[in-house]
Order: structure tokens, then C-alpha cells, then sequence
């Protein structure tokens, strides 16, 4: 090919960082595809009570991070081949992809930043509801209260969790003895509050999701110098 000397480095340098790119790609694929079907998140996220849906933010986060990974894996394709190809078309092509990439990963990390705390506080809400009226609604119909008791049950089942605190846990186990409700997990005595289970389990998912992005990010600036500094070394070669 035409580049020689350190701008035939740079064009070896890019095609390995390509390669890195394009398996970030798959990898955060694989990571979004996992969190849609985890089945923790999928058992509370696909809850229905009365007409009312556990809240679905968390799905759209991941959603866009599926999308992400899926164009990852197509551009970091096109970086490889046009690297080897020495195409300054398929470069040009390539370096618009990651700078709109790159600004796409900016505003979604401003406003995952901004919204970090609202997906489980959502799902605390919701939790609440569910919990007041299989617990205290007493003036409940028998089939909605059973209904009531079922969706909490997954919940509680799911986090290993049982009431909003250390009291209610410690009285939702006392009712559940006692016969009057059967919503606690048959696992022991468990005083674990569910508020905290759902904000450890959305929260550690959030932080992966930033970690990844972050990672992807540094790959991408170092890919947006090296795919400038070979097309112009592409393009001051005598042999072009």
C-alpha cells in the first residue's frame, strides 16, 4: 500500500483499535441484552397492578445501549476496512460515524447522570402502591387483594426482601405467621428493606452501564486522532 514510515504505524494502531472498538460493540451488546432479560429486572419491570405498569425508564436506557452496541460492531467494521483498504472515503465515513457516536454517548451520560436516582425511585413508588394495598387496604375485595399479595410476593421473592423498613418488615413476618397475609419469602426471618434492595439492584446496573460507556469513550477519541492522522497520510502520499 501507499503510507510508509510512522503513518503506516498509525494505520496498524487504528486497525487495532478497530478491532478493540468492534468487540467493545459486541460486548456492550451482549451486556444491554442481558440486562433486558436479567431475570430480577425483567420480574419486577413486567409487573401489572391494576391497571398500573412497574415503570419502564430503566428499559429505554437499555434499549439505546443495545442500539449502541449494534452500530459499535457495523462502525468498527468499516474503521478496520477502511484502515487496511487505505480508503480515505471509507475513513471520512468513519470518523463522522464516531463523532456523532461520541456526541450521542455525551447527551445520553448527561442524562443518565441527571436521572441516575430516577428509575428506583419509580420503582419504589410502585412498590409502595402494590405493598399499601396488599397490606393495609383491609376494605379490599378477596380477589384483589389477592392480586395485590401476588405481585408483591414477586417483589419480595425476587430481592429477597420483605417490607419498606426494619418495622414493616419485622410486622409484614408477623401477619404472614399469624395467617392473615403470605407475602414474605418462606426463607427464615428476613428484615432486609425492599427500598434498599431496589436501589442496590438498579444502582449497580446503572454503574455498569457507565463504566462501559466511559471505556468506549476513551477508544473513540484515540480512534477519531488515528483515523485523522492516516487520512492525511493517505491523502500527502506520493503513490495516491
Amino acid at each position: 500500500m501507499g503510507v510508509e514510515g510512522c503513518t503506516k504505524c498509525i494505520k496498524y494502531m487504528l486497525f487495532f483499535f478497530n478491532f478493540i472498538f468492534w468487540l467493545a460493540g459486541g460486548v456492550i451488546l451482549g451486556v444491554a441484552l442481558w440486562l433486558r432479560h436479567d431475570p430480577q429486572t425483567s420480574n419486577l419491570l413486567e409487573l401489572k397492578f391494576e391497571g398500573t405498569q412497574a415503570p419502564s425508564t430503566f428499559y429505554i436506557s437499555v434499549h439505546i445501549l443495545i442500539a449502541v452496541g449494534a452500530v459499535m460492531m457495523v462502525v468498527g467494521f468499516l474503521g478496520c476496512y477502511g484502515a487496511i483498504q487505505e480508503s480515505q472515503c471509507l475513513l471520512g465515513t468513519f470518523f463522522a460515524s464516531l463523532v456523532i457516536l461520541f456526541a450521542c454517548e455525551v447527551a445520553a451520560g448527561i442524562w443518565g447522570f441527571m436521572h441516575k436516582d430516577t428509575v428506583s425511585k419509580e420503582m419504589i413508588n410502585f412498590y409502595d402502591f402494590v405493598y399499601d394495598k396488599a397490606i393495609t387496604d383491609t376494605i379490599m375485595e378477596k380477589d384483589k387483594k389477592q392480586a395485590a399479595s401476588s405481585a408483591l410476593k414477586v417483589f419480595h421473592e425476587t430481592l429477597n426482601c420483605c417490607g419498606k423498613g426494619q418495622g414493616s418488615s419485622f410486622l409484614t413476618k408477623l401477619t404472614d405467621i399469624a395467617g392473615v397475609t403470605d407475602v414474605c419469602p418462606n426463607t427464615g426471618f428476613i428484615s432486609t428493606s425492599c427500598h434498599k434492595r431496589i436501589e442496590e439492584l438498579f444502582s449497580d446496573k446503572i454503574y455498569l452501564i457507565g463504566i462501559a460507556a466511559l471505556v468506549v469513550a476513551v477508544i473513540m477519541i484515540f480512534e477519531m486522532i488515528f483515523s485523522m492522522v492516516l487520512c492525511c497520510g493517505i491523502r500527502n502520499s506520493p503513490v495516491y
